[in-house]
């Protein structure tokens, strides 16, 4: 039994659809529901994390016409930007290019991700700019003043990642860690959402291919292709949106013991054409390896887990105990909080937490407490367990985003 996306659209359009959440397909599964291809026509995959590829082109007016002849250097908030590749010579406006990764000149715990966000979020950006000839200008922007604005990014949402621990009496800056890793196997961080990933419910990847529509960032977008590092071992994707039609809640900056970088949220519709793919979306965090690596050598496995050793029944948020607060003491979780989210009486803000647990392995499980788990694995027959102490993947975003897919295929404005 077979269907097209023709058939599927035209079931969308009349509203009689059945759509169903990764997370509810994983569910089903779990609960020993009948559930058949007959009764699915499109599964909603999502995943959040950090996604270094991720860029931003912007168009911005900065004088008048005629002022200066062509731009050599521009900052929003100190975060360099690359002007081009249109000179844009005496317009008064400039097209620039930002990175997320890219580092404030001004502040080293603020970059690209931060950036994005505050503009998303209607902050005040300061724009400074350097002519050929040395004159500079300054002005305060805001996202109305941005003219376009599209994002891009060049290698996401990976099928498979890795876990990392520090094997070594040392300690590694990384970007694989919200903090400076200490070593002899005292922390484990991973990314990745598992049985939730878009790639991972379509291994042949027979669905997800150039032209695919998407949500990132809660913006509809489309698939380029392949992204620069994918591979048959371990695919990604390219994938551009307009990025004044996403929301500041599913992207933003995250801090790593070496510096800045940032986070997406990606959605995927996956239409059930035939009984193979919706085999392929019945996979679980259980048949998901996850390799961990040296985070020395990043490359070189020294043993595995699974996904569901690294999800299944922990916490998505931790949770303040007021009782705890010490002021002086959470002031190094505040400033290690990798998304900003920790305030100054100790509170959590939940629109910026990315549930990593960082400050719930800083505050030794007391002041912030959350289930985070440990994992267990061998290496040259010795085993370890070594806890969780950093995600760099957020599940309760993924599951967010993809509900939204859902519920905007349900609507009928969004198409497959």
């Amino acid at each position: 039994m077979t269907r097209t996306i023709e058939e599927i659209n035209k079931k969308i359009a009349d509203g009689k659809a059945n759509i169903f959440t990764a997370e509810e397909i994983k569910k089903s599964i779990r609960n020993e529901e009948e559930l058949s291809f007959e009764d699915v026509d499109v599964v909603t995959t999502g995943t959040c994390g950090i996604m270094s590829g991720t860029a931003a082109i912007f168009h911005v007016e900065v004088t008048d016409p005629g002022v200066f002849q062509k731009a050599k250097k521009v900052y929003l908030n100190g975060v360099p930007a690359f002007p081009g590749p249109c000179p844009n010579e005496l317009l008064g406006s400039v097209d620039i290019i930002v990175y997320g990764t890219e580092h404030s000149v001004k502040n080293h715990q603020y970059g690209g991700g931060f950036l994005f966000k505050d503009i998303l979020n209607g902050e005040k950006i300061d724009l400074e700019v350097e002519a050929i000839d040395g004159v500079k200008f300054e002005k305060t922007i805001t996202v109305d003043d941005l003219q376009r604005a599209q994002i891009i990014g060049t290698r996401m949402a990976f099928k498979n990642y890795t876990a990392f621990i520090n094997p070594k009496n040392d300690v590694v800056n990384s970007i694989f860690n919200g903090i400076p890793m200490k070593g002899s196997y005292n922390q484990l961080t991973f990314s990745g959402c598992g049985e939730l990933n878009p790639i991972q419910n379509n291994v042949s990847r027979t669905l997800i291919k150039e032209g695919t529509k998407i949500l990132i960032n809660g913006a509809k977008g489309v698939v380029l292709g392949s992204g620069t590092r994918s591979s048959d071992v371990k695919p990604n994707l390219m994938l551009t949106a307009d990025m004044l039609q996403m929301s500041g809640e599913y992207i933003g900056g995250f801090k790593t013991g070496a510096g800045p970088e940032i986070y997406d949220s990606i959605a995927i519709p996956l239409p059930m054409l035939n009984e193979k793919v919706f085999e392929e979306v019945k996979i679980l965090n259980s048949d998901i390896p996850l390799a961990i690596a040296d985070i020395h050598g990043r490359h070189l496995p020294l043993s595995k887990t699974n996904y569901d050793e690294a999800w299944s029944d922990y916490d998505e948020r931790p949770v303040f105990d007021f009782n705890s607060f010490n002021e002086k003491d959470n002031e190094n979780i505040k400033q290690s909080c990798p998304t900003n989210a920790i305030n100054d009486n100790g509170t959590i803000d939940l629109d910026k937490c990315f549930g990593c647990g960082l400050c719930v392995y800083l505050s030794n499980n007391i002041t912030y407490t959350m289930n985070i788990g440990s994992i267990d694995f061998n290496i040259d027959d010795k085993s370890f367990n070594v806890p969780i102490t950093c995600r760099q993947s957020d599940i309760q975003r993924a599951k967010k985003i993809a509900i939204k897919l859902k519920q905007l295929i349900g609507k009928g404005e969004f198409l497959l």
